[in-house]
């Protein structure tokens, strides 16, 4: 469910084979007649779309980004994990950090846009890849899994930079991933979700063949809306208009769940794609409002 920025919009056989992909997964538990794993690990593979591709724009604005390694031993699968992120520090050691979980698809490379506009806004960046994705450690990633890659990052976050305020985004699939992390953590300073929902099974309905019972059979739930009415910090929700893969209806829904101080920030005309490039301008001024941070100015 991730995408390029605005440089370039994600080819239509992706979205297509995305969504077709949730709704075929579920579907397949008639076919496997009980194989809950097959039927997890098909979930998984369509959902995320694991793999070390990126788009050219991504990879050009990688460049120059520092590579960044960090290790830790997985309680879901009791092996050794090794993630690769890309890093934009700030020159002020005490400036805001901002952890930025992508969506599916493409690797951390393909998120470097969006990381640099939110470096020039005043944060110091990590991008990750989760497990399965770059040149992070092998296998297909999960709910749970790409969750304990995000609470790795955010524990490198506190030891590179301790004392200053750490702050979550994620983007389309990302946005699941960053509201668990808020919603576990006790020492985020605030939530940024950027075109996410409230769980793929609300995804799914709202596709034209959303009225099939299948949203009990997806497992890879995401489940957003229920977790970020436990987030104890100021919360903002971003999307834009136009966005096609991911209604905005869904994005202001996953708002509705959440607890004050939050705001909700339409950007007209911004795409799945394009939302971050197109906001920036309402980006400094909220920013400015909702968490206090007058410097990225």
């Amino acid at each position: 469910m991730h995408a390029p920025s605005a440089l370039a919009p994600a080819p239509r056989r992706a979205r297509r084979r995305w969504r077709a992909g949730v709704v075929l997964a579920a579907l397949a538990l008639a076919a496997v007649l009980g194989g809950c794993a097959a039927l997890d690990e098909q979930q998984r593979k369509w959902i995320f779309q694991p793999g070390d591709r990126t788009w050219w724009g991504g990879a050009a604005a990688a460049e120059g980004m520092d590579d960044v390694w960090i290790a830790f031993n997985s309680p879901a699968e009791g092996n050794a994990v090794r993630l690769h992120g890309l890093w934009l520090p700030q020159p002020r050691a005490d400036a805001p950090v901002l952890l930025y979980l992508h969506g599916a698809r493409w690797d951390v490379r393909g998120s470097a846009p969006r990381m640099r506009r939110m470096h020039e806004l005043g944060f110091a960046v990590l991008g990750i890849d989760y497990r399965g994705f770059g040149r992070s450690s092998a296998g297909l990633p999960s709910e749970t899994l790409a969750g304990e890659d995000a609470r790795a990052a955010w524990n490198w976050l506190a030891r590179q930079r301790p004392g200053v305020p750490r702050y979550v985004f994620g983007h389309s699939l990302g946005g699941a991933l960053a509201v668990q992390l808020a919603a576990a953590v006790p020492d985020e300073a605030g939530l940024i979700v950027e075109n996410s929902f409230p769980s793929i099974a609300d995804v799914v309905r709202t596709f034209k063949w959303g009225w099939l019972p299948v949203a009990p059979l997806i497992t890879q739930r995401l489940d957003a809306g229920a977790r970020i009415a436990d987030v104890g910090t100021p919360v903002l929700v971003v999307h834009g208009s136009e966005d096609n893969l991911i209604r905005p209806e869904l994005g202001r829904e996953l708002f509705e769940r959440a607890r004050e101080p939050k705001r909700f920030m339409l950007v007209e005309g911004g795409t799945h794609h394009s939302t971050n490039a197109v906001g920036q301008a309402q980006y400094r001024d909220v920013l400015a409002e909702l968490f206090g941070l007058n410097a990225v100015h």
